[in-house]
């Protein structure tokens, strides 16, 4: 069991993360707080395993209050989840030791992916912020093109734009056609076009080739 403290001052935000990990079997939601300094306290005194941290709050901010939840007890990993996207934020946080990062509006499976890998310890960043914090690291090099695709998504997509039938994307990646033709689903979906001709033209003019 996976047990968590959310942190965030809007109730709308607590209840929700609420029913969300209550869906979930192996996450427990064990107590909350609507402001740092009573989330760094709640976090000391319950000892969850992660804590879910807002970074724009009254009085102590998220990001202090991170840097003392990780002074004080290491052990508990903070995944900090936030209406800013911005690269500041994104440096401070990783900076004052969040091992998780997440923009609020990301998607369901992205929040319980990032809180079980970061329970597995593992420091993940979402989707949404991935590709700007690649250029931050290198430097403003230009990021990877659809970062909400998958390796095994891009792959395919490449494969596509380079010409290839499903068959012939299958036959290269090892994968059956039907298996093919989800990922072909799952794309068009994150890419919100209405079929793969779409696709490949915005996979092309993003540069994108196998």
């Amino acid at each position: 069991m996976i047990r968590i403290v959310v942190i965030d001052d809007n109730a709308v935000f607590r209840r929700g993360m609420q029913n969300l990990f209550a869906a979930v079997e192996d996450i427990e939601v064990i107590g909350v707080a609507a402001d740092g300094a009573s989330g760094v306290d709640a976090v000391l005194e319950l000892q969850p395993d992660l804590a879910l941290m807002d970074l724009a709050m009254p009085g102590l901010p998220g990001i202090e209050a991170t840097r003392k939840l990780v002074a004080a007890a290491p052990h508990i990993g903070v995944v900090v989840m936030t209406m800013l996207e911005d690269d500041d934020a994104v440096l401070q946080a990783l900076r004052a030791g969040a091992r998780g990062y997440l923009v609020k509006g990301a998607r369901q499976n992205e929040i319980l992916d990032v809180i079980h890998s970061v329970h597995a310890g593992r420091a993940v960043i979402g989707a949404s912020v991935a590709g700007q914090l690649s250029a931050l690291v290198t430097g403003g090099a230009a990021a990877e093109p659809f970062p909400d695709l998958t390796a095994r998504e891009r792959d395919v997509l490449a494969a596509l734009a380079g010409g290839a039938s499903t068959a012939q994307v299958a036959g290269r990646l090892g994968l059956s056609d039907k298996t093919v033709r989800n990922h072909v689903s799952s794309i068009l979906t994150k890419l919100e076009v209405p079929d793969r001709t779409q696709a490949v033209l915005k996979a092309r003019e993003a540069g994108l080739r196998p």
